[in-house]
């Protein structure tokens, strides 16, 4: 026994081709045994004529192999057989029996009956489909199963529906994987089993995990809300076990769900809200058919601007950005992606510019070449320790890039300039948030003056998955096996999906009328140290602290970063008013005219000029009066305005 079970082990890691003869001999034997079989059946005796068998058999054998060419019966993998393998070794019987018939009538051969043709034809067929089905029976469930003693990982599925139980067949053929249960919402799935598996509710979820020394569990919920989504995982998260996650049914339209789809649970899935169908009018009143820019192409809103405009049919897109890595890879992710439309699929006129927009001649030149309708301005330096450390190249970048990008765009006539903001422009505590809000003020004051260009502004908070957020962070430090690091207990923040808030940008830019801060509706706030926990649970692990000193993974807190706050905000002194969309606000704030403006911008280039951080601390905590900065900050402020005064 064992060595045949070895024998199918060789077999089943053996290259295609001898696989397919293999299968190829077994028919061959098949058809000859139908043969004989079908001659005794019609003559009613076992005393048959050698010759007569041997010229049917050999006929019936190529009859076979010509109809099985057809329908790629030898191509297709036992493994996965199913309905539609039966439907194939049906079709090509049919072309089979079909052609053995005509052949016996036509040739007539002696001792050969007519009828004998149509009895091979069902017996063959039947014993065919049944070797496939004994064949994958053996393959997909009873070597696995003696295969389990290597088993590492002791599996549940939650959700006993069609993607459970795709999965659940999926896994056979996984021997380090062995299915140990369900758990179903479903009251009337509940106590009944799955392919042998029994079915647990929610209500008994502790003890059966804890019986089952269970290492993992699946989420098979494809059609779940996020709510319901967090509810289970926070209920899994307490039991320290291991959870992963098939994707939802947007992710699973190409077809049959299998181990290969089982990824991570996202705290994308988690943090994020359900998403509300976009205003499609809104959505695409700005971008199809006009010439579309985007500066900042290859970060992370940028780039996700770039793939949601180039599904809205855009005339032109042009990608503009000072990285070259980082635009090599947005425009050969458009590039591959193509446009699709009703009548099939395009190449996208596209134009890639490596540009610095802070470079007043450089982005003059690319805006007077392309003269885009809609400009997304989405450039920008924006890791705020990193900005705290270079505040030279955080005024040089972010206010004279916007300066720069604005001034060209209203020189050329474009129609709508959209800057993308940040929560840190509120009350800033770091030079990141003051340059920003300086970039708005620039808008704001060009908004007042300009009568062919709309200028608007949209200000949120941090998207999840972006480069630099915490969540890849802490997934890095978890895989390290921590300790996994917080700057305050206390600290909270706003999170938004990447793909959400570039949405919500096209769409509040094209409710502008020039001059608003529109605000993006962010949901509850965090608690980062919060978030890191769900994170260590998510993996399977413990957090180590007083109260489980033997925890796997340490969260220690480091104390807030130059510049940090403990919480943002998205409003100055202003009331958000609604807007037509659910979850886009906008708001009338504070300005300062341009004449006002153009003299400490002027003040700032020449302080830039001269390499003046005093003087660039200073000029900006005058132009943002809520700027409050670090004690470092605060003394090169006093200097830089002592200097201001001498020189004025």
């Amino acid at each position: 026994m064992q060595y045949f079970v070895n024998q199918l082990r060789r077999l089943m890691l053996a290259n295609g081709a001898v696989k397919r003869t293999t299968l190829a001999l077994l028919d061959i034997l098949v058809a000859a045994g139908s043969a004989v079989l079908s001659f005794w059946l019609r003559l009613g005796t076992w005393e048959i004529a050698l010759a007569p068998v041997a010229i049917f058999f050999a006929m019936a054998i190529v009859a076979w192999f010509v109809a099985a060419k057809i329908f790629g019966i030898y191509s297709q993998i036992i493994r996965y057989a199913g309905i539609r393998t039966v439907a194939d070794i049906v079709a090509a019987s049919f072309i089979h029996g079909v052609v053995l018939v005509v052949a016996v009538v036509a040739l007539a051969i002696p001792g050969i009956p007519r009828t004998v043709s149509i009895i091979h034809v069902v017996l063959f067929t039947a014993a065919v489909i049944s070797s496939r089905a004994i064949m994958r029976v053996i393959i997909s469930d009873l070597l696995p199963t003696r295969s389990r003693r290597r088993a590492q990982r002791t599996i549940f599925i939650y959700g006993a529906g069609k993607a459970g139980q795709e999965l659940a067949i999926s896994m056979r053929s996984h021997p380090e994987m062995r299915l140990a249960g369900f758990f179903d919402d479903n009251l009337h799935m509940q106590g009944r089993r799955v392919d042998g598996v029994a079915v647990w509710g929610a209500q008994n979820l502790g003890h059966v995990l804890r019986s089952n020394a269970v290492d993992e569990v699946i989420l098979a919920l494809p059609r779940v809300n996020r709510a319901r989504r967090a509810e289970i995982v926070s209920m899994l998260e307490r039991q320290s076990v291991h959870v992963r996650t098939v994707p939802d049914m947007s992710s699973l339209l190409k077809g049959q769900i299998t181990v290969k789809d089982v990824h991570e649970v996202k705290v994308e899935d988690l943090l994020g809200r359900e998403p509300v169908a976009p205003d499609m009018h809104l959505l695409s009143s700005s971008i199809t058919g006009k010439v579309v820019m985007i500066t900042g192409a290859g970060g992370s809103i940028g780039s996700e601007l770039a793939r949601q405009a180039r599904q809205l049919n855009p005339r032109k897109l042009i990608l503009l950005d000072v990285s070259e890595a980082a635009l090599f890879a947005i425009e050969q992710q458009i590039l591959a992606a193509g446009v699709e439309t009703a009548n099939g699929s395009r190449q996208l006129d596209m134009h890639v510019e490596l540009c610095n927009c802070a470079d007043e001649e450089s982005i003059g030149r690319v805006v007077a070449l392309y003269r885009p309708d809609t400009l997304f301005h989405a450039a920008a330096y924006k890791h705020v320790p990193m900005l705290e450390a270079n505040p030279l190249s955080a005024a040089r970048n972010n206010i004279l890039g916007t300066l720069a990008t604005a001034q060209a765009a209203r020189a050329c006539g474009v129609e709508r300039f959209v800057l993308v903001s940040t929560d840190k422009a509120v009350r800033p505590t770091n030079i990141m948030g003051a340059t920003k809000r300086i970039c708005e003020l620039i808008l704001q004051a060009m908004a007042a003056e300009s009568r062919d260009t709309i200028f608007a502004m949209v200000r949120f908070g941090n998207v999840l998955g972006s480069s630099g957020s915490v969540v890849p962070h802490f997934r890095r430090q978890i895989e390290k096996g921590g300790p996994v690091t917080v700057t305050h207990r206390s600290i909270t923040r706003y999170f938004m999906t990447i793909p959400e808030a570039a949405q919500l940008v096209i769409q509040a830019g094209a409710m502008a009328r020039s001059g608003e801060v529109f605000l993006l509706e962010m949901g509850e706030a965090v608690r980062i140290i919060a978030l890191a926990e769900t994170m260590i649970r998510l993996s399977g692990l413990t957090v180590r602290n007083e109260g489980n000193p033997d925890g796997d993974i340490e969260i220690v807190e480091t104390g807030l970063r130059p510049g940090e706050k403990l919480f943002e905000e998205l409003l100055i002194d202003s009331s958000a008013q609604p807007t037509a969309h659910a979850r886009i606000y906008s708001a009338e704030e504070a300005m300062l005219p341009w004449a006002e403006l153009e003299t400490n911008l002027r003040l700032l280039k020449d302080a830039l000029a001269r390499g003046d951080v005093a003087t660039v601390v200073a000029v900006v905590g005058a132009i943002v009066p809520a700027y409050q900065p670090s004690d470092a900050f605060r003394q090169l402020r006093q200097t830089g305005e002592a200097g201001l005064r001498a020189a004025n």
